[in-house]
């Protein structure tokens, strides 16, 4: 087995932890176009039971007080605000997506690593969720309001490179949308931040790509439906009687 099974049940409490990337706004005609709204489908698409889904996106958000741009950020920060919105809902998925603001604003990336953290550990030893950790977005606009103005696309890989270090560190999944936006301008809003409709879709599927690639819960009522199918009940005992037997012990 090559791909570690990282959560064998469908997920029941969905928090999505974020900046104005997660909570949406006017760039987008419907909040049903957020990528973390289109996720939530993907995700009750597969699931016998639909997710409970939190929403903790507020826009122009910090991660912490140390950050350049908190004078001008939405209140509270990140990590003041952690334990209210989300340790006290129990999440069994946690989606932690920061960064974006703290670059433009020219936060010491160290700092962010240390911040982001404090709140992947606390929210792991007090809940054990399974905890996907995004990088950060595409954009265009880096010379737009400041005093995010301070960032650019080598900054944004250098906080890449943390993010991903962080979810290795801390046994958290990467959805790399960096990665999966492939730096096409088209994806992104005439505002120059955010993802326009497209891109949110895009943003969507890469992280639900990550989820179904090491999460097996998610295929639960798949193999059961499979299983009784007329092809299934055809084709599961002939893959006995050769010696190849299907079984959903994927450890095994």
């Amino acid at each position: 087995m090559n791909v570690q099974d990282r959560w064998p049940k469908p997920f029941e409490t969905m928090v999505v932890m974020g900046e104005s990337t997660v909570q949406g706004g006017p760039w987008l005609d419907r909040t049903e176009d957020r990528w973390t709204d289109v996720l939530v489908r993907l995700i009750n698409a597969c699931q016998e039971k639909p997710v409970t889904y939190h929403n903790k996106g507020i826009g122009a958000n910090a991660i912490s007080p140390r950050s350049p741009g908190y004078a001008n950020s939405a209140k509270p920060s990140a990590l003041e605000r952690y334990r209210d919105d989300v340790i006290a809902l129990k999440p069994d998925l946690f989606i932690l997506c920061y960064g974006l603001n703290d670059m433009r604003a020219g936060m010491n990336v160290e700092e962010f690593r240390s911040d982001m953290q404090t709140i992947i550990r606390d929210v792991q030893e007090d809940c054990c969720p399974l905890t996907v950790l995004t990088t950060i977005y595409h954009m265009t606009g880096f010379r737009s309001f400041p005093p995010y103005d301070k960032g650019g696309i080598r900054q944004t890989q250098v906080y890449n490179e943390v993010i991903r270090q962080l979810a290795e560190d801390h046994g958290c999944l990467l959805a790399d949308v960096w990665d999966a936006q492939g730096l096409a301008d088209w994806l992104i809003n005439p505002d120059g931040v955010h993802a326009n409709v497209v891109g949110n879709l895009i943003i969507a599927h890469r992280v639900f790509e990550t989820l179904a690639r090491y999460c097996s819960g998610l295929t639960v009522t798949a193999h059961a439906h499979d299983a009784e199918t007329a092809w299934g009940k055809g084709v599961i005992p002939r893959r006995a009687a050769w010696g190849d037997p299907y079984t959903t012990a994927w450890g095994a």
